[in-house]
């Protein structure tokens, strides 16, 4: 028994140490506590690291003290740190697993292949409109609303789904810090100075399929003054919860009907008055489609 508890507690012991990570005020401690730069050196490259080598951040280290050599194995060592992160989340870009790293972006699941697998969508940006019910406005004096769409080309989403009622997941620029440095330029910023955090930024809303299009009422505008945003009637119900920090798991409330979809976000929200008050917005657009059929130019999910 007595040789029992010291095998356990270094069972225990050894996880935390392999878990060390060092950072720039461990380097400092170790060079400071008399460790010559080969002992430091072979310390930094057998650990894992988070480094902060920037151009302060080195004229700082070279001004406590620290030899050249050390610093430049601390710049190598980041480098490394950095290309590994990278191809670690690009390698896991399709992993159906939403508490693994993935690139910031929104992916739907696709269940019906083994393994399952994330497809990540690719946003489109329309800033096009297209003005409905001219007529009936011209007709009534301005008393008959005009309806302002927005417009992405091709009648069909390169995205599309047998199922029902997907899942689909948001992973925003927070949960992927280590790869973008939680910058402000990351994927999700709406517009100056915005960030997109939520889901509930977004509406999904199912567009209307014409020949060589999709269109989506966005404003209406009639003498009585504009409204901008989604129609009610071609906005989906949607819920969404937390997976972790900066992952979001979003599913309709409902199955879905055959047809096209897509969840937008408006960016820039038109300065000007009457119609194109009411429609003069950028929207970012994630669209795929529910049964529809898969041609050279879809991916069937």
């Amino acid at each position: 028994m007595k040789y029992l508890l010291p095998a356990l507690l270094f069972c225990v012991a050894a996880p935390v140490a392999a878990q060390e990570v060092l950072t720039n005020d461990t380097i400092l401690t170790l060079a400071k506590a008399g460790l010559g730069d080969q002992t430091v050196v072979a310390k930094i490259k057998t650990s894992p690291n988070s480094f902060n080598v920037g151009a302060d951040k080195l004229i700082d280290l070279k001004r406590q003290g620290l030899s050249e050599a050390v610093i430049a194995a601390m710049i190598e060592a980041s480098s490394r740190s950095t290309v590994a992160t990278t191809a670690m989340m690009a390698g896991a870009a399709d992993s159906p697993d939403p508490r693994q790293p993935h690139p910031s972006g929104i992916y739907m699941l696709d269940s019906t292949v083994s393994p399952a697998r994330m497809v990540r969508m690719d946003a489109t940006s329309s800033n096009q409109t297209k003005s409905g019910g001219f007529l009936g406005y011209a007709l009534t004096g301005g008393i008959a609303k005009m309806k302002i769409n927005t417009v992405i080309s091709g009648p069909h989403a390169r995205i599309s789904t047998q199922a029902r009622r997907p899942k689909f997941y948001f992973f925003f620029d927070q949960a992927s810090a280590s790869l973008s440095g939680g910058a402000p330029g990351g994927f999700w910023v709406g517009g100056p100075g915005a960030a997109v955090t939520s889901p509930n930024e977004f509406s999904l809303v199912r567009f209307e399929a014409k020949k060589d299009r999709r269109e989506a009422a966005v404003g209406s505008f009639n003498i009585g003054g504009a409204k901008a945003g989604v129609q009610d009637k071609q906005r989906v119900a949607m819920t969404y919860v937390d997976v972790r920090p900066g992952v979001f798991e979003v599913t309709p409330q409902q199955d879905l009907a055959p047809g096209e979809y897509g969840f937008i976000y408006s960016m820039v929200s038109g300065g000007g008055v009457g119609a194109y008050g009411a429609g003069a917005t950028m929207s970012r657009i994630f669209d795929f489609s529910i049964g529809a059929p898969v041609n050279s130019k879809s991916q069937r999910s």
